[in-house]
């Protein structure tokens, strides 16, 4: 569930709507550069902004940061299908830009933390870091995995979620507790605030917005608010100390940390909000599929569910083929109405009379 390397680049982008988006992502083609000079021990991140002045000018809303997890580690050469996979996810992720872009790169080695080891999953936590020093106008960052594909290109984060944050999020972790975290803390050297279920119930107060699956936090798709908490929790999220304690039991890496702090850390909590999983996390039947299909985790193609996270399906499933069937069906749910009309009808009279199928 949790990824297990990183790279990203950025890009603008400006949506009908007016918001700009900054997005974090790999290239497919030059981005081919990454696993070469990976393998010599460095990583290389690509930069893409609008070449238009009169777009750097405005604030900028969001930024989306996708890692790259295509099975195997930095280390590795990746494959054709790994290639397609980052390939349709960047594109998937390009979707709604309108802005020509110009691009430059920058390299970094390879953030170690120990010598015999790699800290793969964890690197969004820095990556993290690194998009809130680099987009310093921005208010929400949006950690996307690889694995992931934007079902509704149309759906505005605005809309979605953040016109009204509050509606759509829980503070109190006991309306969905997988981990079964004793929630609120009770010491009492606390503030009322720590030990309240739902902190200071002030939207404005909600720093961390994720989802939880079946086995708990999944971050697969999260989004951080720019603050100084942010900062300080990626911090201690990202310090060696905690990483070193307990790195060789936490099955899910950052998950786990971050599952631990939450549970220890009343300033955690209280700045914390969860978004029930189907709103920016849907999973396949493939994924948390113990007791079959749950419509609290599982995509519904009725409800047109905002985005899919194809979680875990490097371990025994097909990830290329998950991503291509739901690329497929996001674009027959979102066909125009000429689309419609030239592969419902004529398409379809087409073969009727010829027997021959056709592609328009």
């Amino acid at each position: 569930m949790g990824t297990r390397r990183s790279c990203c680049v950025a890009k603008q982008v400006s949506h009908a709507d007016h918001t700009h988006v900054d997005v974090a992502e790999p290239l497919p083609g030059p981005g081919r550069l990454l696993d070469s000079t990976s393998s010599l021990g460095h990583e290389k991140s690509w930069l893409l902004q609008s070449p238009y002045p009169q777009d750097l000018k405005q604030p900028t809303a969001f930024v989306i940061v996708l890692g790259a997890n295509v099975g195997g580690g930095v280390m590795d050469w990746k494959g054709a299908r790994e290639w397609a996979i980052e390939r349709d996810s960047v594109r998937n992720k390009e979707v709604r830009s309108q802005v020509g872009l110009r691009i430059g790169n920058r390299r970094h080695a390879q953030a170690k933390r120990y010598a015999h080891e790699w800290r793969e999953g964890w690197q969004k936590v820095d990556y993290m870091r690194q998009a809130m020093r680099k987009y310093p106008d921005a208010e929400w960052f949006w950690w996307l995995d690889l694995n992931t594909f934007i079902m509704e290109p149309s759906y505005s984060l605005q809309d979605h979620i953040f016109n009204n944050l509050e509606k759509h999020v829980y503070r109190d972790i006991n309306e969905y507790n997988p981990l079964n975290i004793s929630h609120p803390l009770t010491e009492r050297h606390l503030s009322d605030v720590d030990r309240s279920p739902v902190g200071d119930g002030n939207p404005d107060s909600i720093n961390l917005v994720l989802a939880q699956d079946c086995s708990g936090f999944n971050l697969g798709s999260f989004m951080m608010r720019r603050s100084d908490w942010s900062m300080q929790l990626l911090d201690v999220w990202w310090d060696p100390v905690a990483y070193e304690q307990r790195h060789m039991s936490w099955e899910h890496a950052e998950q786990d940390a971050l599952e631990q702090l939450y549970t220890t850390q009343a300033w955690v909590r209280k700045h914390t909000a969860f978004l029930p999983q189907r709103k920016i996390n849907s999973f396949p039947p493939g994924a948390c599929a113990d007791n079959g299909i749950n419509e609290r985790y599982h995509y519904d193609q009725k409800d047109r569910d905002f985005l899919m996270n194809m979680a875990g399906c490097e371990w025994g499933r097909d990830c290329w083929g998950e991503m291509y069937n739901y690329r497929e069906l996001s674009y027959y749910l979102n066909r125009n109405p000429w689309e419609r009309f030239k592969e419902d009808l004529i398409a379809v009279v087409w073969f009727k009379l010829t027997g021959q199928k056709v592609k328009l």
